[in-house]
């Protein structure tokens, strides 16, 4: 273990500790506010000390056995070095899971998320590029219990989409799909190609966490100019007929967002209003990110476009991650909503990340 993650945490295993016994002094008593930060921190750091405690007991195991193999008895050797493997197994384990506990928890990690998706250089078959990435990730989304939802959409004149907006309603959807956002590749001939030749087409992706009510973003109505208009997409006389559609312009950024799945004006506006306030603090955290660590592969979050983060070569049926050098000719099966291989590398490689920043 490095010697930073050790004293990271037996500094916590102290902390652990000193709130112990601070929660016990009876000077404590009557002083609500002050108990209960105490007793949510020793909540916050008991799964980690107690982890740690039983590690450094494993740790005094394997000094037993290590003594134990240099005993003059073959028999007593042979025991020691099959436990030496044993405890050498337990500790790597016990080891990684230390050290991911001390990753600080992203907070949005299981919150709902919007999914924009819009179609980048290409024409039309950026478009069909579009519809394709939406329809992995939608089934990915019901492989997992989640449910989607589509805000606003704008087809192309051949299939797919120039745009969609969606929401993606289920625990830990953030968390899975944070390292999504970006340029998006594709290699592939399209069907209107006579000659067969391959074509490169993009997209851009963006992952925007819902915000909670807690981390709510005050905006004034001043700074708001609120549109309706028909919706133009499937539903019904109801939702044609009438200008349900909701169209918000934010005026100091200038950002724009649009509803128009629900029949109802009401929760179009509530559901604009939501992405409004994820797109602005996405711009937030954006700054914020590109000022701590702009060094970083995984910019986790911050929506950035302009950097190709995977290739679809479909000729080969090859998928690339160009952040974590993944490569992995299984590309009908990812399409289709296989997508773990590919987002399981890139947690790791955040949490490699993370933990070379501990000092």
């Amino acid at each position: 273990m490095r010697a930073t993650i050790r004293r990271r945490l037996e500094r916590l295993a102290e902390r652990y500790e000193e709130v112990g016994r601070l929660l016990n002094d009876s000077a404590l008593q009557g002083k609500s506010d002050r108990f209960r930060d105490l007793s949510m921190e020793y909540a916050r750091l008991q799964d980690i000390a107690q982890r740690f405690r039983a590690f450094m007991a494993l740790e005094r195991q394997a000094l037993a056995a290590a003594e134990l193999a240099a005993d003059a008895d073959p028999a007593m050797r042979a025991l020691a070095a099959d436990e030496q493997r044993v405890l050498a197994t337990s500790l790597a384990a016990e080891e990684e899971d230390l050290q991911r506990l001390l990753i600080p928890k992203d907070p949005h990690d299981d919150s709902n998320i919007f999914l924009e998706i819009r179609a980048g250089t290409g024409g039309d078959e950026a478009a069909l590029f579009a519809g394709d990435l939406f329809r992995m990730y939608s089934r990915y989304a019901d492989a997992h219990g989640w449910k989607v939802e589509v805000l606003s959409e704008s087809r192309g004149e051949h299939g797919g989409f120039r745009e969609i907006i969606s929401r993606i309603v289920g625990r830990g959807a953030y968390s899975r799909l944070k390292f999504e956002s970006g340029t998006h590749r594709v290699q592939r001939v399209p069907a209107t190609e006579a000659q067969g030749r391959v074509h490169t087409s993009t997209c851009t992706v963006a992952i925007l966490p819902e915000l909670a009510a807690i981390e709510d973003v005050a905006i004034a109505d001043s700074d708001l100019r609120v549109d309706t208009y028909r919706s133009s997409g499937a539903g019904g006389q109801h939702v044609n007929k009438t200008e349900s559609a909701i169209r918000i312009t934010h005026l100091p950024t200038g950002i724009v967002v649009e509803c128009q799945d629900e029949r109802s004006q009401h929760k179009n506006r509530s559901r604009a209003m939501s992405l409004l306030k994820a797109r602005l603090l996405q711009a937030e955290r954006d700054k914020q990110s590109s000022q701590q660590a702009a060094s970083r592969k995984l910019q986790v979050g911050t929506g950035d476009r302009s950097e190709r983060i995977r290739t679809y070569n479909f000729p080969q049926g090859r998928l690339t991650d160009h952040r974590v050098e993944l490569t992995l000719y299984k590309l009908e099966d990812i399409v289709n909503g296989d997508l773990d291989e590919v987002l399981l590398p890139l947690a790791r490689e955040y949490e490699a990340e993370q933990l070379a920043a501990i000092e």
